[in-house]
């Protein structure tokens, strides 16, 4: 377990602890992200973006190639997820936590390690299995951060799993719909088949709310459980089937 991009990672393995070249090459995957991206760190090159002091122009490529890739995102859900804060700012942790994920999946799957599941700041990537049963992850109750809303397998093409809305960091996400609305969402888990579409399509439903809903579940082969104002759930119909939706 470590701390970095201003929340905690944590590794579990089904069988024996993976070696210690390979737990240094998962802390140094996530340390690359933190130290070009992460707005936490003045010294990072993305914060030295947000001050002014340098052109987007002249950034990595990875910077560059990240921002596109935010931007793609953006343009396919009609702007309910976006890189840009209200003041304009370039703001690309909504993409980069998911992207620091896949570079240390990378890390242990290049290592042999086949039966795994990483969670960061409460988003989930799994590998195979957990002595031969599914993964399973619980979703925490908006309204009781002590207790779980109900349980889910990721198994299959659902391998990753991820959060979003107002219970730990409060009104942090700039919504598309009306804030006075009861409907809106505080939370959404979406499982996914990887975990930028997962942590990207959780903020964009947040933002979008209920009249956005469809369209996307619609456009992406995504699951999802929704938690509004009013305290309404609802879940897509493959979490009540292949993916074993029980109360917690």
């Amino acid at each position: 377990m470590f701390d970095t991009m201003g929340t905690t990672v944590s590794l579990r393995f089904a069988g024996a602890t993976a070696p210690v070249s390979v737990l240094d090459g998962v802390e140094g995957a996530f340390r690359a992200f933190d130290e070009r991206f992460s707005l936490y760190r003045p010294d990072s090159e993305i914060s030295r973006v947000a001050r002014g002091e340098l052109p987007l122009t002249r950034t990595g490529a990875e910077l560059r190639e990240a921002y596109a890739e935010a931007l793609d995102w953006s343009r396919s859900t009609d702007g309910a997820f976006t890189p840009h804060r209200p003041d304009g700012v370039i703001d690309l942790s909504g993409t980069v936590k998911a992207k620091a994920m896949e570079a240390a999946a990378r890390v242990l799957d290049s290592s042999g390690e086949a039966d795994w599941m990483l969670v960061t700041g409460g988003d989930i990537l799994t590998r195979g299995t957990l002595e031969g049963l599914p993964w399973r992850a619980g979703v925490v109750d908006p309204d009781d951060r002590g207790a779980l809303l109900c349980a889910v397998e990721l198994v299959g093409r659902r391998i990753a799993l991820a959060t979003s809305g107002t219970a730990e960091r409060g009104e942090h996400i700039w919504r598309t719909g009306d804030p006075r609305a009861l409907q809106r969402y505080r939370q959404v888990t979406v499982l996914a088949g990887d975990i930028v579409t997962a942590d990207v399509l959780a903020t964009a439903l947040v933002a979008g709310g209920p009249e956005r809903c469809p369209d996307l579940l619609n456009r992406f082969d995504i699951e999802a459980i929704t938690v509004d104002y009013a305290g309404h759930l609802t879940a897509t119909p493959g979490l009540h089937s292949a993916q074993g939706l029980t109360p917690a």
